[in-house]
């Protein structure tokens, strides 16, 4: 679990450091403070810079510049597109130009970044370094990053990108025409099993079929039922079914009636919660991110989903992040933290934008409660 973030140089979080992370992390701010920004960042730390999810962010915001012309630049390309995650999309090949993204340790003087455990992102210089045997064949070729390259500057010297992980680290070239080809959503992959990124857009029936396959017949999948009856009380099992080749979509079994409904002619609530529960059931020991938790749910269903998710959060070790617009959203996982039993440490953390950088407000759970009673503004 992180339990405090540091990331630099990611999109416009040029430089922020959240020192006190909790189980369950509600983000808050106006439009263009980095919320879905800093989700994406997490889920760059959770996966390791894994090439499927970069390829998923890129695309999701129109980034990976794909083309038909046979007669593309495919370095040009691939070098507009991964600059696009840097902040001003700027290329540099200094350290200091690097993303990184992790948490922060504590020493006697200040909380610093972690560097063992910190994802980075790159622009570097290298050159292959090539063995051949006695017949010409080649038995081996390592990518040499180049460090200085003012006094002498290799003829064969290229150019790409490094992801690090602590010590371990892997140099993908700019040539590369197949980097990004062929690449698909990293939740639909099944694997970077730790992580579930619910995004905007809302619902991907697909990729719900997936997970539910996953939680049939276990407990899980009691957990599943238990939240769909916020919207509907007497829900007693679904399941997914084929309605066309490739193509499933989830049913609804009512205690009351014989009948077997199509799930989405119930409204996007019970859908919504739907996609919330199986994403959160199948991210046990890892990471749930969720961008614009209200989307499609009424306020008056939001705090018993909330209560759903803290419990679910202890039960399975599941830590939490979602954003919302919404000051019911915030007033029902205000009203959840502060519960007498609630075992489950939470935090609200708002995002300013001060003269283009992006600075945090952190609420604990009486702070928050403070808050709420005296009608402070939190968004």
């Amino acid at each position: 679990m992180l339990d405090s973030l540091d990331i630099k140089n990611y999109r416009n979080l040029r430089k922020l450091s959240i020192s006190s992370l909790g189980k369950v992390n509600l983000i808050i701010g106006k439009n263009n403070t980095g919320k879905s920004t800093l989700l994406e960042a997490i889920a760059v730390y959770a996966t390791k810079g894994d090439l499927a999810l970069i390829y998923q962010l890129l695309g999701d915001r129109g980034e990976n510049f794909r083309q038909n012309d046979p007669n593309k630049n495919t370095t040009e390309l691939n070098i507009r597109a991964i600059s696009s995650l840097f902040t001003d999309r700027f290329v540099g090949f200094e350290e200091s130009d690097a993303i990184s993204i992790g948490f922060l340790e504590s020493n006697f003087l200040r909380d610093s970044p972690s560097a063992e455990k910190t994802i980075s992102i790159r622009f570097v210089k290298y050159f292959d370094e090539i063995q051949k045997d006695l017949q010409g064949g080649i038995t081996s070729r390592k990518r040499i990053l180049v460090h200085n390259t003012v006094d002498q500057e290799p003829a064969n010297l290229k150019e790409g990108f490094e992801i690090r992980e602590g010590k371990s680290s892997s140099i993908f070239s700019f040539e590369e025409d197949r980097l990004f080809r062929n690449r698909t959503g990293f939740r639909s992959q099944g694997n970077n099993d730790n992580l579930q990124f619910i995004r905007t857009r809302n619902i991907d029936r697909e990729i719900n079929g997936k997970l539910f396959d996953k939680i049939i017949l276990t407990e899980k999948e009691k957990f599943v039922i238990e939240a769909l009856k916020i919207i509907e009380p007497s829900t007693e099992r679904i399941a997914f079914v084929e309605e066309s080749l490739g193509e499933r979509s989830a049913v609804i079994k009512l205690s009351k009636s014989a009948a077997i409904l199509p799930l989405r002619s119930m409204g996007d609530g019970i859908n919504r919660i739907l996609t919330i529960i199986l994403a959160l059931v199948n991210a046990e020991n890892g990471f749930l991110l969720i961008d614009e938790f209200e989307n499609g749910l009424h306020h008056t269903v939001q705090e018993q989903l909330w209560k759903i998710i803290f419990d679910l959060a202890g039960k399975l070790n599941v830590q939490i992040f979602a954003t919302t617009h919404s000051e019911d959203c915030i007033s029902g996982f205000a009203s959840v933290l502060n519960k007498h039993n609630n075992l489950i440490e939470g935090k609200l953390i708002r995002l300013e934008n001060r003269n283009g950088i992006i600075r945090q407000v952190e609420y604990d759970a009486n702070e928050l409660r403070i808050a709420t009673v005296n009608n402070i503004e939190t968004r």
